[in-house]
């Protein structure tokens, strides 16, 4: 099995801790709405109480999911990278994409011009036989070209 690839306990976990932090949350609604009916809380106090809760759970299982896809173990595939024939700059490019970063930004972090990236990307979506950023990006994953 490779090192990148979620196993079905931290899976499992993971969506029990997700039903266990939502679970809170209903009952902090349901005990936050009998505070509010029998105390007079303020209702944007209790909206923003109830928004952070949920934010801090939603941030919380965000994070999780995204440490461990990433892994402290990742190698990348050299094999594939020579097999596709992609080039440094162009794996640069690729994780930069990975990231969500528009064109104009990946130009300015690699000093590169804007019409220069936009040749990198159309090379990459060749060798990865993809039409989109975001299927490039999962073609890569798949390939374990980026964590």
């Amino acid at each position: 099995m490779r090192a990148n690839v979620i196993s079905e306990n931290a899976v499992a976990r993971t969506i029990l801790c997700a039903g266990l932090i939502f679970a809170c949350g209903a009952f902090g609604l349901a005990w936050f709405e009998w505070r509010h009916v029998s105390l007079r809380l303020r209702p944007d106090l209790y909206v923003a109480i109830i928004a952070m809760i949920f934010a801090a759970g939603g941030l919380w299982l965000g994070w999780r999911i995204a440490a461990r896809r990433q892994g402290p173990n990742f190698q990348r595939n050299d094999a594939a990278v020579r097999s596709l024939g992609l080039t440094g700059q162009e794996l640069r490019v690729l994780g930069a994409l990975a990231s969500g970063q528009p064109n104009k930004q990946i130009a300015r972090a690699l000093g590169l011009s804007p019409n220069t990236v936009k040749t990198h990307l159309r090379n990459l979506f060749a060798k990865l036989g993809s039409s989109t950023r975001t299927g490039a990006v999962a073609r890569a994953r798949d390939l374990s070209l980026i964590p």
